[in-house]
């Protein structure tokens, strides 16, 4: 039978199971404003019933506290990340955006493309009413220079945007090495407490603030198995097996982790790329990191859209043929994705992929008759790569689907190379006031000599090198005025030969330079004064996009928060409850002993037992 004094051990195991739980309930109390705190809870269950040789047969023996647990549900930790992922890639997206705006609007304090258009083409006018007044065609080369220095500003203003999501990159990478190393290490010191029965409720609930910073930068999967027994597979260890992968590939495996490391490019992708953009890749296996997938979310995801976004026009081809060259061979690429010169964006210097394979190369050309690209590489290919690779697929870069700063540089220098070269044609098709044959008047300055590239292999057909002196060369970086003309405004044509062989004042080419405003097509089928408000609208729906989405998973994150906090916050009101009803179970108990006591002192004291 049960001793006598058992009733002493049942308040006992009250006492102590509900001193447990107002400890647990002071706990939460405290920590109701900690960020990333879980509330807890004592979880208690009768103990084992005592067997005894009576008619009720089993004596209950009181109650026990098996364990202090968190109240958190992992299916809305799954649905926070994910679309916490989402909310960084289009906040991010959506901040730059509106940086490239700025660049883009007209506004009051700042003359704006629209504006400096008029006033360049109301220079012309002046121009046309007085072709010989030395100071009209000044005045008409300032207005033009305006122009080029326009887009000399814009060229700087979509580098910073560039570099500064480059340098953005770094600190974001640098953040997330620093999260994983804390993980790794809290994965150990839970396994240390955890494997002896306890639960390490503090530490895990840092382990998963730390989770939660980083499903804002990468796209998160986080999976925790039990670790069971080799020698009894029925038996569970205590430990856990912690692991969290982004895209795909494992980033935390229980101590062991990975880490990323950022390396600047030893060449350009795109011909008006900012130097030294950096690329990713795994710590100590050099292989890349694709965080540009259409099925990548994140925080870096929306700087690298920003960053090397191309709207899927980056270029590609089929790799046709080889042949020797100098000091490389020189492949034949068939099929290519950019067929206008006007669009090339690749850079004269860089790297082509051939079939998942790096290869320098120093220049290419182009043939608009066969519509086929030569790119001269560095290295000379045996015969059996050259049979490989031969009809694989070539590539500069990723087209990446975002309409990033690459996209708006190449729609810049698509718009000046076409404008350009109708003017710079209408000049050389005319004569200066010495009768003497114009040259071009917008011209590409040469960054490693200081001189001009004026263009004199313009191939009217479409081909084009880049070892030759053609509109490839300009950019919106080294658009200018030609020195000539600034130094000789007389150079300027306003009249063709025969007409001025003949003395006839006929302002036929002034006319045609007139047109090149608001009648000729030049950029998507519209005229000069179109071109911003294409920019401007592509911006708009972009940026549109961005905001919309940024305040639907706005609004998704706020109801996910509200659904997770309404099971793992500490409620104040709850806890209030709480307290006093655990306080009551422990004054009961108290009461218990006591009078379990009282019946002692009868029984020991008056009895004489």
């Amino acid at each position: 039978m049960a001793s006598t004094f058992f009733g002493l051990t049942i308040a006992g195991s009250a006492l102590n199971s509900f001193q447990a739980a107002v400890n647990t309930t002071a706990n939460n109390i405290s920590n109701v404003n900690t960020k990333g705190y879980t509330r807890q809870q004592a979880l208690r269950i009768a103990a084992e019933a005592l067997r005894v040789n009576d008619r009720y047969g089993m004596a209950g023996s009181g109650v026990t506290t098996t364990e202090i647990t968190q109240t958190r549900d992992f299916y809305y930790d799954v649905k926070y990340w994910d679309n916490s992922a989402k909310l960084g890639l289009f906040e991010a997206k959506l901040y730059y955006s509106q940086q490239v705006e700025e660049f883009l609007l007209n506004d009051d304090t700042v003359k704006g493309f629209t504006d400096i258009l008029d006033e360049m083409f109301d220079a012309l006018e002046d121009v046309q009413k007085t072709p010989e007044n030395v100071d009209a065609r000044q005045a008409f080369i300032s207005k033009s220079q305006n122009l080029a220095n326009f887009f000399n500003s814009m060229n700087v203003g979509l580098l910073q945007i560039q570099e500064d999501c480059n340098q953005e990159i770094c600190t974001q990478v640098d953040q997330i090495n620093g999260i994983v190393q804390k993980i790794a290490l809290l994965n150990k010191q839970i396994n240390v407490i955890e494997l002896q029965g306890v639960k390490a409720n503090e530490l895990r609930d840092q382990r998963a603030l730390l989770v939660d910073e980083l499903s804002d930068l990468v796209e998160v999967d986080v999976k925790e198995t039990d670790v069971i027994d080799p020698q009894h597979p029925d038996v569970l260890t205590g430990a856990t097996k912690y692991m969290v992968k982004i895209n795909g590939q494992t980033l935390v495996d229980s101590f062991e982790y990975n880490q990323l490391k950022y390396v600047a490019r030893e060449k350009k992708v795109n011909q008006s790329d900012a130097e030294g953009l950096y690329d990713l890749y795994w710590e100590g296996d050099n292989i890349p990191f694709n965080v540009t997938g259409k099925g990548c979310t994140g925080r870096l995801k929306g700087l690298f859209d920003t960053r090397d976004g191309n709207n899927d026009e980056g270029f590609s081809g089929r790799i046709e043929s080889f042949r020797a060259g100098d000091p490389g061979d020189i492949v034949t690429i068939k099929d290519p994705s950019i067929t206008d010169i006007n669009s090339m964006t690749m850079a004269d210097d860089g790297i082509i992929t051939l079939n998942n394979k790096d290869y320098r190369y120093s220049g290419f050309t182009y043939d608009a008759e066969t519509q086929t690209y030569e790119f001269h590489l560095k290295l000379a290919l045996s015969v059996d790569e050259r049979e490989a690779l031969a009809g694989r697929k070539a590539a500069i870069g990723e087209s990446i689907d975002a309409m990033g700063i690459p996209y708006y540089q190449s729609q810049c220098n698509n718009f000046l190379r076409e404008f350009a070269k109708q003017l710079n044609n209408i000049q050389k098709s005319g004569v200066n006031l010495e009768g003497i044959a114009a040259g071009a008047f917008f011209v590409a300055g040469n960054a490693a000599d200081g001189n001009e590239y004026d263009f004199a292999d313009y191939d009217a057909n479409g081909s084009m090198s880049t070892f030759k002196n053609d509109y490839y060369k300009l950019t919106t970086a080294n658009v200018k005025i030609s020195a000539d003309v600034i130094k000789n405004p007389e150079k300027i044509a306003t009249i063709v030969k025969e007409d001025y062989a003949n003395g006839v004042a006929n302002q036929k080419l002034t006319e045609e330079m007139l047109k090149l405003k608001s009648e000729v097509k030049l950029f998507r089928g519209g005229a000069a004064t179109e071109f911003l408000k294409c920019l401007i609208t592509d911006n708009s729906v972009d940026t549109q996009k961005a905001d919309t989405l940024y305040k639907n998973y706005s609004n998704l994150s706020e109801t996910i928060i509200q659904k997770r906090m309404s099971i793992s916050a500490v409620d104040e009101d709850e806890e209030g409850l709480d307290m006093l009803r655990f306080q009551n179970a422990y004054n009961l108990a108290s009461k218990m002993i006591q009078t379990l006591t009282e019946m002692y002192d009868r029984l020991i004291l008056e009895t004489g037992v």
